[in-house]
């Protein structure tokens, strides 16, 4: 098949992708650990499990590549799939990085810079995501639960992005693998307006009726919070400490690169918000 594989493919942006690339007549194999039967072209995919590395990669010529989650150290597995990918001729690979750099993770830096080092192959860096704020993200799940956003950033601010926005940045990459505007290898990925926590709290506030505020606390404690939701110590600390990052304006970025990609502007937060009110108002009803 010659056509995209999309790793991660059940994901918020993997299945928002596939449907694009659909959409516009490209064969497509989703890859996931747990395929569901109602997926077309569904293919199990495990990066822990190394034996279903091969049988993915044959016969598709662009890769939409979601690293290992939950992990500082992606290259002892992503670099030999990308070996393999390279020796079977792969003409495109489009890799779902991020803006932020976590800290004592020059593993994630390896496997962009090689990446780039590819003709064609491309670097998404995207920042945070739109949909961190519903459930089952931590961030979601607290609001949820507690109506509160618990943060270590201060009044940092972050170019939310909509993880559709980058499905389709992706989408426009991978459907001519053989044209790359402005012969680029990386791109920054982020909202139209970078935003602090305090200021997605009052957005999701005024337009849900769903009462949510901002508790600081610090990056140990936010850490914690992140083990107890089930993520590995190291990575968790490693997410927390980019509040710092956050706190200290490394994080307040934004960039044309959607609107460059597709000829469209990316979605703002409160057309967000607006779009999953109900997501936050119903439960408020309800009193949890």
């Amino acid at each position: 098949m010659t056509g995209v594989l999309v790793t991660g493919g059940t994901g918020k942006t993997g299945s928002a992708l596939a449907g694009l690339l659909r959409g516009n007549g490209v064969p497509v194999r989703v890859a996931s650990r747990r395929p569901s039967a109602d997926v077309p072209d569904a293919v199990r995919f495990d990066w822990d499990d190394t034996a279903t590395h091969p049988a993915v990669l044959r016969g598709v010529d662009r890769i939409f590549l979601v690293p290992p989650v939950n992990t500082v150290d992606p290259m002892p597995l992503v670099g030999p799939f990308l070996a393999e990918a390279q020796r079977l001729g792969v003409r495109r690979v489009v890799l779902l990085g991020s803006a932020s750099v976590l800290p004592n993770a020059p593993s994630a830096l390896e496997m962009a810079a090689q990446v780039r080092s590819r003709p064609g192959w491309v670097v998404l860096r995207a920042s945070g995501f739109m949909q961190n704020f519903l459930s089952p993200h931590p961030v979601g799940e607290r609001i949820l639960g507690h109506g509160e956003v618990r943060t270590a950033s201060g009044e940092g601010a972050v170019g939310w992005i909509d993880a559709r926005d980058i499905a389709a940045a992706a989408c426009a990459l991978l459907t001519d693998p053989d044209s790359t505007p402005s012969g680029r290898r990386d791109y920054l990925l982020t909202g139209p307006k970078a935003l602090s926590y305090r200021e997605v709290a009052a957005v999701i506030t005024a337009r849900t009726g769903r009462s949510v505020r901002v508790v600081t606390i610090g990056a140990d404690e936010q850490a914690a919070h992140y083990r107890a939701a089930g993520m590995p110590a190291e990575f968790a600390a490693a997410i927390a400490a980019v509040e710092d990052s956050i706190r200290a304006g490394r994080e307040d970025q934004v960039s044309t690169a959607v609107l460059d990609l597709t000829g469209r502007a990316p979605r703002t937060f409160t057309a967000f918000v607006q779009e999953h009110a109900t997501a936050w108002a119903d439960h408020g009803r309800l009193g949890h």
